[in-house]
């Protein structure tokens, strides 16, 4: 073996625990990434609960049905990479059809949620958030952690 080749042999020994580290990283952070939208929703969607509860004032509805419209948008592509982990269940990828055309249909209708709200006012658009916002038929599938008032 000449040196060069001993040398390229000794390196790639050394970057080899190096690239594994990296890809842990990505996966973590794939892991957080999906966590930081999917509570985005979450939060998103108990404010709008507050507002058409009438225990705070609308005033910002049209806002918060944007918000989760635009973060709905992010939530299927956050779940593309095939990094099972955080709360998803290994289902989110064995029954990947099923799950990504629930997450569509999220997606369509809370666009169609906030749409209606800009369009028509956002007090038309409370059945729609509704109907939008049935998290639970979702995370009784593919979620390892509920919350009881979900």
């Amino acid at each position: 073996m000449n040196r060069i080749t001993r040398t390229l042999s000794a390196l790639s020994l050394a970057v080899l625990p190096l690239v594994s580290v990296v890809a842990q990283a990505d996966d973590e952070d794939t892991i957080a990434y999906r966590k930081h939208i999917m509570k985005t929703l979450d939060e998103q969607t108990n404010a709008i609960g507050m507002i058409l509860s009438g225990v705070i004032p609308a005033d910002n509805l049209q806002l918060h049905m944007d918000a989760i419209a635009t973060t709905a948008a992010m939530a299927l592509r956050s779940f593309e990479p095939n990094v099972p982990g955080g709360d998803a269940k290994p289902e989110v990828w064995s029954n990947w059809e099923d799950f990504s055309a629930r997450m569509a249909d999220f997606e369509k209708k809370t666009a169609n949620m906030a749409r209606v709200a800009r369009e028509e006012g956002p007090e038309n658009a409370g059945e729609l958030a509704i109907e939008a916002l049935d998290c639970k038929s979702c995370h009784e599938v593919y979620n390892s952690k509920r919350s009881d008032d979900e």
